[in-house]
């Protein structure tokens, strides 16, 4: 049984607390793509390899997932205020870390744990802006907090490749510091403790099996190419790991009734659907964002903060969409929203495909304008259709459920895409560059070739060759849209209105 107690002493207070709440959400998102315009002059400081750059991202959101899936057994054993409190200290803890960095590991370390603090953050933030908000609100208030939530994702690279180009990379992690600041003594005097059962019971085998399965297939895809694969003990430890932690998982959920992922969300046929697109939906949304920074920084030689700048207009669409989408009269089908979103983001991903070294800006906005709008629209619409036919005290899990599968989506989505990156930049500068050699050359050059000359000629096929790449990922990224629209068609009709 819940021991609330009152959270505020009046309306400003209240108000307070929702604006403190909108704010620590927001921090949340942001921080996830805040360093990927600044990934040049981070990389530069840090000696980091290019194959390590997807740990920026995968670290701080794969322990963000795992934290965020204990957050409710957290809360009710040591209070929700508590927790908070907590979170808040160790995430301006890793933010510090993150500035102190010497090594690319170090970065990595603090990443981890700002990830980690940063889980519990989105679904307390919710808990408490529905609490604090009349029931008739809330709605609303929900649509505010996924709004704050993606306009942190998508602002992220403008304010990183701002700060960092004009006042070091470390800026983009100490302006969060006094955010972080407020947000922790607001709570701290308007917000009142609340706690649940201490009896209550966690499946902690059960998360971590999942979790190291996940672990491991995350270290095997982001490692395997540096270290040959299987030519690696490292990579035959990571793999063991990730088939060892799904398997017992797997054991786990069919042998036992109830676990951290409670079976009765997956008997929902729009639940269990939504959950698959919208692992589908993360594996675009961030991995396109990891692609295109470098695309516009290492190729077309665009300054980090031009970069960011230009990533603005993907995160208006997704946000104006996502706004408008949630706003439909609910007597309306949320099917062919669903379908049109994930319409227009295959097609703003085949435009993509026209990408080259010769283009100015335009295509890439007129692409992430494109994406953003769909993105948003699915996003909306996906939520219709996975709550619309949920038993409403599920709801919460259910929620947490649809959060974790676009995290886990973005993560191996990164993973993935800078894995065939390298691997496709090095097939095809192999199958250019075998026609680049000196008799070749000087057979089409007046004078004599030097060896500079063939450094630079090798120079613009690695450009090619990494073009091409790019232009072969957002392929993957197309194509897994494209095989998830067939769901759509299995989706149950929303209820009818009241």
């Amino acid at each position: 049984m819940s021991t609330p107690i009152p959270s505020t002493s009046g309306a400003g207070g209240r108000y307070a607390i929702s604006a403190a709440a909108l704010m620590a959400t927001y921090l949340q998102a942001v921080n996830i793509s805040l360093p990927n315009a600044a990934l040049p002059h981070i990389q530069a400081t840090l000696s980091m390899a290019n194959d390590e750059v997807g740990w920026v991202f995968s670290s701080y959101i794969a322990a963000s997932a795992v934290t965020m899936s204990i957050t409710q057994w957290l809360a009710g054993r040591y209070g929700r205020k508590a927790i908070y409190q907590a979170a808040l200290i160790a995430f301006g803890l890793g933010l510090v870390f993150d500035t102190l960095a010497t090594t690319s590991i170090q970065f990595v370390l603090a990443r981890i744990l700002q990830g980690a603090a940063s889980g519990p953050l989105v679904p307390l933030s919710l808990a408490i802006l529905l609490e604090v908000t009349p029931a008739e609100r809330r709605a609303r208030m929900g649509l505010a907090a996924t709004a704050c939530s993606l306009l942190g994702i998508s602002t992220g690279p403008a304010i990183g490749g701002w700060l960092s180009e004009y006042y070091g990379w470390p800026s983009i992690f100490n302006v969060s510091v006094p955010m972080t600041a407020i947000i922790f003594v607001t709570m701290a005097q308007l917000l009142g403790e609340k706690r649940q059962d201490r009896g209550q019971a966690f499946d902690f085998f059960g998360l971590t099996t999942f979790s190291v399965g996940m672990i491991g297939l995350q270290m095997l895809l982001d490692r395997g190419e540096r270290l040959e694969w299987f030519a690696s003990k490292e990579i035959w430890v990571e793999a063991i790991a990730a088939v060892l932690g799904f398997y017992l998982f797997t054991v786990h959920v069919l042998t036992r009734k109830e676990h951290f992922l409670r079976t009765v969300l997956f008997r929902d046929r729009n639940l269990l659907l939504a959950t698959v697109i919208s692992f589908v939906l993360g594996f675009v949304l961030l991995p396109t964002l990891a692609l295109t920074s470098p695309m516009l920084e290492e190729l077309l030689n665009y300054p980090v903060d031009t970069t960011g700048y230009m990533s603005v207009p993907r995160g208006v669409a997704l946000v104006g969409a996502l706004v408008l989408t949630s706003l439909a009269p609910s007597q309306l089908d949320y099917r062919p929203f669903l379908m049109g979103g994930m319409v227009l983001v295959v097609y703003a991903n085949w435009l993509m495909l026209g990408y080259s070294p010769g283009m100015d800006w335009r295509p890439i906005v007129e692409a992430g304008f494109l994406q953003g709008a769909g993105l948003g629209m699915s996003l909306a619409a996906l939520a219709r259709a996975a709550f619309g036919t949920l038993d409403p005290k599920f709801r919460p899990e259910g929620s947490a459920l649809i959060n974790l599968s676009r995290l886990y989506g973005s993560t191996i989505g990164i993973a993935v895409v800078q894995l065939f990156f390298y691997a496709n930049t090095q097939a095809v500068h192999i199958a250019l560059a075998k026609h680049l050699t000196p008799f070749r050359v000087a057979a089409n050059t007046v004078g004599s070739i030097a060896k500079p000359s063939l450094a630079a000629l090798n120079g613009i096929v690695t450009r090619q060759a990494a073009t091409v790449a790019v232009i072969d990922q957002f392929e993957i990224l197309m194509f897994a849209m494209l095989a998830v629209i067939p769901l759509v068609f299995f989706l149950r009709k929303p209820r009818p209105s009241g």
